[in-house]
């Protein structure tokens, strides 16, 4: 009988019951087969996912520094930075670089502003049309938008909206409504609404409840929807396109213009330039996510 809880242990892992007389039967050489084809497939499969989405990256990265590539061998067989000071010196890259950062921390901070009662509701309150609302949010990003923004440009040339600072914050604000509704709505959900009646019990007010217990506690999964605001902020680029010109222009609009009318290598190291604070972020807010147990998506 001592045996037992080795044998269930087994069992469970291997999906075999041992006989009634209690000598157990490893698996068979069949079922050994199969869970080393499904290990192969699997690492087969991350290997293919990982070639799919790093290999642009890494090509990118290669012709920024690439002085001479001609195809003809793996790696470039000129190493140099003598694109990046040519990049740096083109006419308004800075004004660009400094509108992207400020229209992004201002879409970051305006989205947490109007989204976090939104999704405070819709964690503590139960209403008719709840799960309609929440599903609505994932629409703008589940069909191509450009219909959507030229809809919304039309309304902008109305209120004299079109090509501001004002009309770039809005139509990048569509881009972050499903993180800040959708993220903290599952962090207010995952806390404990006792701890919140327990607080009031002992006489703080709600809002002192809110600031003291509720907030607190979903401050990591507000972070990272913030990261993930702040990123899909500065790499839109459709809505800023019909929107900002032709006197705003951010990082992605002019890297487009790189990529289009320049040697590819200043492309690439505009590309670059764009893509390392989008993954350096997007690596922090991974890490708040895994350190705290923070869903990315999800509402029950």
């Amino acid at each position: 009988m001592a045996e037992l809880p080795a044998r269930l242990g087994a069992e469970i892992e291997y999906g075999i019951a041992a006989p009634k007389g209690g000598v157990w039967l490893g698996p068979s050489g069949g079922e050994t087969a199969l869970r080393a084809v499904l290990i192969i497939l699997k690492w087969l499969t991350l290997v293919a996912l990982a070639i799919f989405i790093l290999g642009p990256l890494i090509v990118m990265a290669i012709w920024a520094f690439a002085g001479q590539w001609t195809g003809t061998s793996l790696l470039p067989q000129v190493w140099s930075l003598k694109w990046w000071p040519d990049v740096w010196g083109l006419s308004g890259i800075t004004d660009s670089i400094v509108l992207s950062l400020q229209t992004a921390t201002v879409v970051m901070l305006l989205s947490t502003v109007i989204c976090l009662p939104a999704a405070y509701g819709f964690a503590r309150f139960r209403f008719a049309g709840r799960q309609t609302l929440l599903l609505a949010f994932l629409a703008a990003n589940a069909f191509p938008k450009f219909g959507l923004y030229v809809t919304i440009l039309t309304v902008f040339y109305e209120i004299n909206f079109n090509d501001s600072v004002q009309g770039i914050v809005a139509i990048q604000m569509l881009e972050t409504l499903v993180f800040m509704i959708w993220i903290p709505t599952t962090a207010f959900q995952n806390i404990d609404s006792g701890l919140e009646e327990a607080a009031i019990d002992a006489g703080c007010s709600r809002f002192g409840t809110f600031m003291r217990i509720t907030l607190p506690l979903a401050a990591p999964a507000i972070a990272v929807a913030m990261l993930l605001s702040f990123v899909a902020a500065l790499d839109e680029s459709q809505g800023t396109l019909l929107v900002g010109l032709p006197d705003h222009i951010t990082m992605p609009l002019i890297m487009y213009n790189a990529v289009n009318s320049y040697a590819q290598p200043e492309g690439a190291v505009f590309a670059l330039m764009l893509s390392i604070p989008s993954l350096l972020l997007l690596v922090v807010a991974q890490f708040l996510a895994r350190g705290r147990g923070v869903r990315i998506l999800g509402a029950s």
